[in-house]
């Protein structure tokens, strides 16, 4: 008898990964209802903003990194820790913002190792060193064995807060680096685009941004205004070296890597 007090007993059709991350998020948005309020203020863009008046703007957000999926074995612990940090200054920089402070909680099986764990916060208070970033807080909890998350939440300020929806057709498209190939590295060597975000946000020409986390592909439908489309040429994308070491491997095309792989940042 299936029971909806058991989270895992749904039927294929009836699972989230049926739906995709897009339609998640839209049933995520249905389902809150009005306690989440529209973009900028609430969901929608790479960070959410916390206070929005002429002088300053506070914003903030949140993300994760779990061992298996976004980390494993083939990185340093130290390496791990700099992802999670990273990967949420990229949110900030796509807003124009510079950090402030943060809250980190750690979920864990209890047979983590207290070694790993050390060098894990190694990682995170070098890159928060280098950013300026205090973490305020945070919270422990224990998961099965064999797992561990670590979830931070960030905010930050800005004077200029760049958005998704401000987009228009016919409106030129960048990117600030090279694309494609991430897995062989960038995923979790890069440097958040904090200068160039808070340049870019002082711009009249900018008038949109967001961060690349799944390819170019995926993340430029953020930008289109609803039920739009455009034509992208693929000649155009600025290839990364790893790009095409990843063609090499995989018989794709280094295009196909480009505008698919993601975590490119």
């Amino acid at each position: 008898m299936h029971s909806t007090n058991n989270p895992f007993t749904a039927v294929p059709e009836m699972q989230i990964s049926h739906l995709g991350e897009s339609a998640l998020l839209d049933h995520i948005q249905e389902w809150l209802g009005t306690v989440t309020p529209p973009t900028p203020l609430g969901m929608g863009d790479d960070c959410a903003l916390l206070k929005f008046d002429a002088k300053q703007k506070t914003c903030i957000t949140t993300d994760a990194i779990s061992y298996g999926q976004h980390i494993d074995a083939n990185i340093t612990p130290s390496q791990a820790g700099e992802k999670l940090i990273h990967r949420n200054l990229s949110d900030l920089a796509a807003m124009g913002a510079t950090p402030h402070s943060a809250v980190l909680a750690i979920l864990s099986g209890p047979d983590l190792s207290h070694e790993w764990l050390a060098e894990f916060f190694r990682g995170v208070h070098e890159s928060c060193t280098n950013y300026k970033l205090k973490i305020v807080g945070g919270d422990l909890s224990t998961l099965a064995c064999g797992q561990f998350s670590a979830v931070l939440t960030l905010t930050g300020e800005t004077k200029e807060a760049m958005l998704r929806h401000t987009a228009q057709l016919k409106d030129r498209i960048y990117v600030t680096g090279t694309l494609g190939g991430s897995a062989l590295g960038k995923h979790y060597c890069f440097e958040p685009r904090l200068a160039e975000g808070q340049w870019l946000a002082r711009q009249s020409e900018c008038v949109a941004m967001i961060d690349l986390t799944d390819g170019i592909g995926k993340d430029l439908q953020a930008l289109l205004p609803k039920d739009s489309s455009v034509a992208i040429n693929l000649d155009k994308i600025p290839l990364a070296a790893a790009a095409n070491k990843m063609a090499l491997k995989t018989g794709h095309a280094a295009k196909q890597h480009a505008f698919c792989d993601g975590e490119d940042y």
